[in-house]
């Protein structure tokens, strides 16, 4: 099959060679020189391939994506179809595919998952859209998904790919925040002295095996005790919108919610809330309160309970 590819970061240059290797003509498109990119303008890439065309967006959630499908709506002809595969929100897919249905132009959204890896192990694949326009891009989805019956999967109307990997990358952050808080209780203790060792054997035979815990594992491969990196995560955009839609559906989701918040006190260096915590249990209860220029010793800053004295040290 004809492809258009506009995008060929470390998503959209790995997807692009599986399906070359899979046999598929793929016409690439980025902003950069850099990219060895095919043609050097969006109106190169529409006069590249052969109606009716089919083009996939694989560029940055938000305005990127929203101009580069605005772009394709003057540019393309009817019968022609755009591919969202980046990670926008559900509701962007539902605009698009409103305009795009105005010049009689489908509209189909992806999410898709898999990471650098996926150009050999292959992409989990979650598509929304018509089911015709669904089938005409199945030689596409086939190449790019896993061997075998499993990776792809057509959620439903326009709007459900992005919805389902929403969900699935509000999991991904749960199950990232239990191995992480699991491996820094077995760090702090004295009686586990190989952590490396504990977590790699996890990974055959438990209940928690999975490729992310073989992911944590060459990790502590790399760096033992992950000295070498800082604590800080940064959120892509699709766990706000799982809480969020969760909290429109009023369906609880306290585990992903939690690991949301956890990441946004990944980036305090010196969390203002945890002061206050600290500040009022010094109040109630006359525990000892670290100073701001670091720890004092066992006992130090202790005042009775209802007092005032030391509590905010200098």
């Amino acid at each position: 099959m004809q492809l258009g590819m506009i995008g060929l970061g470390r998503m959209g240059g790995n997807m692009a060679e599986r399906l070359r290797r899979g046999g598929h003509q793929i016409v690439g498109f980025d902003q950069s020189a850099d990219s060895h990119r095919d043609v050097g303008s969006l109106e190169e890439l529409i006069a590249a391939l052969d109606a009716p065309r089919a083009v996939w967006v694989m560029v940055p959630a938000g305005k990127p994506t929203t101009d580069t499908v605005a772009a394709l709506g003057s540019l393309l002809s009817p019968g022609d179809l755009v591919i969202d595969g980046g990670n926008s929100r559900y509701t962007d897919d539902q605009l698009h595919a409103a305009a795009l249905a105005e010049k009689n132009i489908d509209f189909v959204d992806c999410g898709v998952s898999g990471g650098v890896w996926g150009l050999t192990e292959g992409y989990g694949l979650m598509a929304g859209g018509p089911d015709d326009a669904i089938a005409r891009l199945m030689p596409i989805f086939e190449t790019l998904k896993p061997e075998g019956s499993c990776g792809f999967v057509h959620a439903g109307t326009v709007g459900a790919g992005h919805f389902a990997k929403m969900v699935h990358n509000g999991i991904e952050y749960g199950i990232m925040q239990a191995y992480a808080e699991g491996w820094e209780l077995l760090e702090a203790t004295e009686l586990v002295t190989d952590v490396r060792a504990t977590f790699t054997s996890w990974q055959k035979g438990t209940v928690v095996r999975s490729w992310l815990l073989d992911l944590a594992v060459r990790a502590l491969e790399e760096d033992d005790h992950l000295t070498k990196l800082r604590g800080f995560a940064q959120d892509s955009g699709e766990g706000r919108w799982t809480v969020e839609a969760a909290i429109d559906h009023a369906v609880p989701l306290p585990v992903i919610t939690a690991a949301l918040f956890a990441r946004f006190a990944s980036r305090q260096e010196d969390s203002p809330a945890m002061k206050m915590v600290s500040a009022l249990r010094q109040q109630f209860g006359g525990h000892a309160v670290e100073s701001a220029k670091g720890a004092d010793s066992p006992g130090a800053d202790v005042a009775a309970p209802g007092s005032t004295a030391d509590a905010y040290p200098s």
